[in-house]
């Protein structure tokens, strides 16, 4: 089992030892290549067109972008995020990477329909299987966030075919011995009293932990994307956090996952301590905890989370 645990403050002195990611190819497919700064970025992401595919009883949202012929990642959101959340310097660098990027969001989010089946973990995982067979991609890459990473970890041991690397970022394997959302988290999540302004001042300290990274950087909004169809309805938001409470979970499944595997999270996030069994139970993982970081780790540490991101999948392609 190789386990890579790296500070942040020593991870480029480690990755100059490895083979930087490679086939950087800034072209016309990258929309983002241009804009001056991180909002800018956000804004393109935030206008662009979303396409959309019909799956049983519902309508799915998504984004593609990048080289239509290259090797396709798709990115999976954790709770109460749209697709236009994903950081859009994490996207432009896999444009420049030469991947196909496709991003979506989860039934009953942003433009997609909630249809009328149960929102669950295994219900997200046939749609995301859906939205792959109705774009022909028959293997990709795979990186989920929060409770995305739930929905990759069990397509990953339901579909192995469909993936080809794992990325688990800032998650853990779920279950009956997971650790529950900190309760001061679901109760202003669950507060129908709070405006959405008032909930994102609450939650942004324990967001971009530690306390003393967020005191620095006090300004969210100019790292941090807030799109259009920004907050997602309450009740889907309720109904997400059950789907993520009621899953069973993967822990007694994870040695079956035979991926190449990259688990990477903030050491001052609330999963931070899951990411080692995580870690210890996947053949073969990766497992990267950046100091100073927390659930919002990849816009604490664009360059860091990109690094490490695109160099597992360099020294990983097929």
């Amino acid at each position: 089992m190789v386990i890579i645990l790296l500070n942040i403050m020593i991870i480029t002195q480690i990755f100059i030892m490895l083979p930087a990611y490679s086939s950087i190819n800034q072209d016309s497919h990258n929309p983002f290549l241009a804009a001056p700064s991180f909002k800018a970025k956000a804004t393109i992401l935030d206008n662009m067109s979303s396409n959309y595919v019909t799956l049983s009883d519902m309508i799915m949202a998504y984004k593609q972008m990048g080289n239509p012929d290259g090797r396709p990642i798709m990115l999976i959101t954790g709770a109460s995020s749209t697709m236009d959340m994903w950081n859009p310097l994490l996207l432009e660098a896999l444009i420049s990477a030469n991947y196909k990027v496709i991003i979506f969001e989860n039934r009953g989010v942003g433009e997609s329909t909630a249809g009328i089946k149960e929102l669950s973990i295994n219900q997200f995982v046939n749609d995301t299987v859906g939205l792959l067979n109705a774009l022909e991609i028959n293997k990709t890459d795979i990186l989920g966030w929060s409770m995305g990473g739930f929905i990759a970890q069990q397509l990953a041991v339901t579909n192995p075919q469909l993936v080809a690397n794992l990325i688990l970022y800032a998650t853990s394997c779920g279950g009956s011995n997971d650790r529950p959302t900190p309760p001061e988290i679901v109760a202003i999540n669950k507060n129908a009293s709070m405006s959405q302004s008032q909930k994102m001042q609450k939650l942004a300290p324990m967001f971009f932990a530690p306390p003393s990274w967020y005191d620095a950087h006090p300004d969210f909004t100019t790292y941090f994307p807030i799109p259009k169809e920004y907050p997602i309805p309450r009740q889907i938001h309720i109904q997400q956090l059950d789907a993520s409470s009621t899953w069973a979970g993967t822990c007694d499944d994870l040695s079956t996952i035979t991926k190449p595997t990259l688990i990477i999270v903030g050491a001052n996030d609330d999963p931070a301590p899951d990411s080692l069994t995580l870690a210890e139970k996947i053949p073969g993982s990766w497992l990267v905890r950046i100091e100073e970081a927390g659930h919002a780790l990849m816009y604490q540490h664009p360059n860091e989370f990109n690094k490490v991101l695109l160099t597992f999948l360099d020294i990983n392609r097929e």
